[in-house]
């Protein structure tokens, strides 16, 4: 039987190694997709995995077992709870423009652009597409240069060959595709959600490793449904907040 597959991380040896290992496990497990198997690794295979002891491995498993989050079978081995899902999105309607004016404001550096192969986990956002065009941008506040946010911008190549990387120095990549390269932009559909620093992040946002973020993702389509531009940005926990407010009126 195949067993899922968790991420990896770097661990940071001046926080309990058990806890990072289930907060890893834990963030794998509800970011799981519906067709990855519910068996885990064994103990021995996940110590192996993280680096750590087969002791802090069980100390991790049975954080996960108590939040009801796995089940343990002696001699069939552990396994996720079928019912776990990740939590429903909130949708919230609003205009490009609202959008635009949260992405502005900040001094943003293009860290590199190029164009690759659709990664994985977006294959279903670009199915008649073989590779994208990446854009990976670093924001800071103008007026301490603290870095707050790392952002990827996975945009159709046709889009992309109009797009100048210095235009989005100055402005964000939703009014670049509207305005410069005048794509017809319908609809966006966000979703935030809480994760851990991974090292990259970690890096680029001078924060420590593990430490919480929020996890932005936008997917930008235009009138036929098709989408355009794939946003996935890291935002520092500790710089920005996620606030509704709602007209009940």
């Amino acid at each position: 039987m195949t067993s899922f597959a968790p991420d990896s991380i770097v661990l940071n040896r001046k926080l309990p190694l058990w806890y990072q290992v289930s907060q890893s496990l834990r963030a794998s497990i509800l970011g799981r997709r519906p067709q990855d198997p519910l068996r885990l690794p064994t103990e021995e295979q996940l110590a192996e995995h993280y680096g750590v002891s087969v002791l802090t491995m069980r100390q991790a498993l049975k954080e996960l077992e108590d939040e009801g989050l796995i089940t343990r079978h002696r001699r069939r081995g552990t396994f996720i709870e079928p019912h776990v899902q990740r939590g429903a999105p909130v949708r919230l309607l609003g205009s490009v423009d609202a959008i635009v004016a949260q992405q502005s404001g900040m001094a943003t550096r293009v860290l590199d652009h190029g164009k690759g192969p659709v990664p994985v986990e977006l294959a279903e956002y670009f199915p008649d597409l073989g590779e994208v065009a990446t854009y990976h941008r670093l924001r800071s506040d103008e007026k301490t240069g603290e870095p707050t946010n790392h952002a990827r911008n996975y945009v159709r190549p046709e889009l992309a060959a109009r797009i100048d990387p210095a235009d989005l120095e100055r402005w964000p990549m939703t009014k670049v595709l509207r305005d410069v390269v005048l794509a017809d932009i319908s609809r966006i559909t966000d979703t935030v959600e809480a994760r851990l620093a991974d090292p990259e992040t970690a890096r680029l946002l001078e924060v420590p490793l593990l430490s919480p973020i929020l996890h932005y993702t936008g997917i930008t389509y235009d009138s036929d449904g098709r989408v355009l531009d794939v946003a996935v940005i890291n935002y520092r926990g500790d710089r920005f907040s996620f606030t509704v407010t709602l007209d009940a009126t």
